[in-house]
């Protein structure tokens, strides 16, 4: 008789309702794959007097401590928001001996070590694919396809929100409350959006990674966190003019032994492997010393996708429940001076040393970034950094990189 694994999920709204869909869906492949029958037992959800679609034998309930006191349970999907009571409920099934399937990317940054030690502790699995990009693999492409590697660096689009708005002002030339708008109709932005066009959403999911690749993060207050309310269409239609397109990136690298985090809207060329990813994708690039530089592309948000995520964590904690966390070093690394997109009016560009650009009110500029931004502190003009183009300010010339 094939054994059973027996599921619990907290939450039902999109991603809960939708893991709940896909093992329904997926069932018979899943099973293959496991060589276990799956058996959803219960459901924790917020409002009791709204009406559960599920099967009646599935036990739905306002209390977790039923879902503690069930007598066998295996496995645990987390799909709420924020730090709390996440982090209550998710302590406590580590403790009773369950693994956790997660997608919550808040806690995760917040908490996501503190989470890992008692989960080994306890010998049980913590898994979080669906917290960074959605359906991308990109923790098990780091666990399992690269490891050997160490890493440089990890770029990303990592809000598909802020994409969809940007590319939509580049595309349509719509403005950015229009866009925001349009995104919200949609569907892809909620009615308080400040999670993703201020960049929490990609902040969280960056330091998720930092803590996967480097084990450990940056000071919270020395990340630049940028978000996309002072893109302006003039800056788009400036950017597009010299070929370029402003994309929201997260970015991870190493300097001095600490890792450094940016999250801000940046210029990149047509060479850069983000030039081209549009609507609500998301794009990770990762720079290994033996790989090379890889990239991603895929859907990061909706239910579809970050259920196929979590999905795929089931069938991973059946494989190896307790596999480490993976750590890479790289070599000792100092501040560098950048390329930059610098827009703004001639009195605003005094004091660098700037290319002009065949744009008037467009220069690119190199310098430390620190440097740079003091000199533009008390400056309306708007500064991105600058990818896919190397500036050679000797012989007044770019090259595509």
């Amino acid at each position: 008789m094939m054994e059973t694994l027996h599921v619990a999920l907290i939450g039902f709204g999109t991603v809960g309702k939708g893991v709940y869909e896909s093992i329904g869906k997926q069932r018979e492949q899943l099973e293959a794959l496991l060589r276990k029958k799956v058996s959803i037992e219960a459901i924790l959800i917020q409002n009791g007097e709204i009406k559960r679609e599920v099967d009646d034998r599935v036990l739905v309930t306002t209390d977790v401590d039923e879902l503690l006191n069930l007598p066998k349970l295996d496995v645990v999907f987390e799909a709420i928001i924020g730090v709390e009571p996440a982090h209550t409920y998710l302590s406590r099934f580590i403790e009773k001996g369950c693994h956790v399937i997660t997608a919550n990317k808040e806690l995760l940054a917040t908490s996501g070590n503190e989470l890992r030690k008692l989960a080994e502790k306890h010998n049980v699995g913590l898994r979080y694919e669906a917290a960074v990009a959605a359906s991308i693999p990109i923790l098990s492409t780091l666990r399992e396809g690269i490891r050997s590697n160490q890493i440089k660096e990890i770029s990303g689009i990592l809000n598909g929100t802020s994409n969809f708005i940007l590319n939509e002002c580049q595309v349509s030339g719509l403005s950015f409350e229009e866009a925001l708008r349009l995104a919200q109709e949609k569907g892809y932005a909620e009615a308080d959006p400040t999670n993703d066009v201020d960049g929490w959403d990609a902040f969280y999911k960056i330091l998720i990674l930092s803590d996967l690749v480097y084990g450990k993060q940056p000071e919270w207050e020395s990340i630049s966190r940028k978000g996309i309310r002072e893109v302006t269409s003039f800056d788009i239609k400036k950017a597009e003019a010299l070929g370029l397109r402003i994309k929201h990136i997260a970015n991870l690298r190493l300097q001095k032994e600490e890792p450094v985090i940016t999250v801000e809207s940046v210029a990149v060329s047509e060479a850069h492997p983000f030039f081209n990813v549009t609507g609500v994708n998301n794009a990770l690039s990762v720079a290994g010393n033996l790989a090379g530089n890889i990239t991603l592309t895929g859907p990061g948000a909706g239910a579809d996708p970050t259920a196929s995520a979590m999905v795929e964590d089931l069938l991973s904690i059946d494989r190896n429940s307790t596999e480490p966390v993976y750590y890479s070093q790289i070599e000792k690394g100092n501040a560098v001076e950048e390329d930059f997109l610098l827009i703004g009016d001639d009195s605003e560009v005094r004091g660098l040393e700037v290319l002009p650009t065949s744009e008037k009110g467009a220069y690119y500029v190199t310098g430390k970034r620190s440097e740079v931004e003091a000199l533009l502190e008390h400056s309306k003009a708007s500064l991105y950094p600058l990818q896919g183009l190397t500036l050679n300010h000797s012989t007044s010339r770019l090259a595509v990189v």
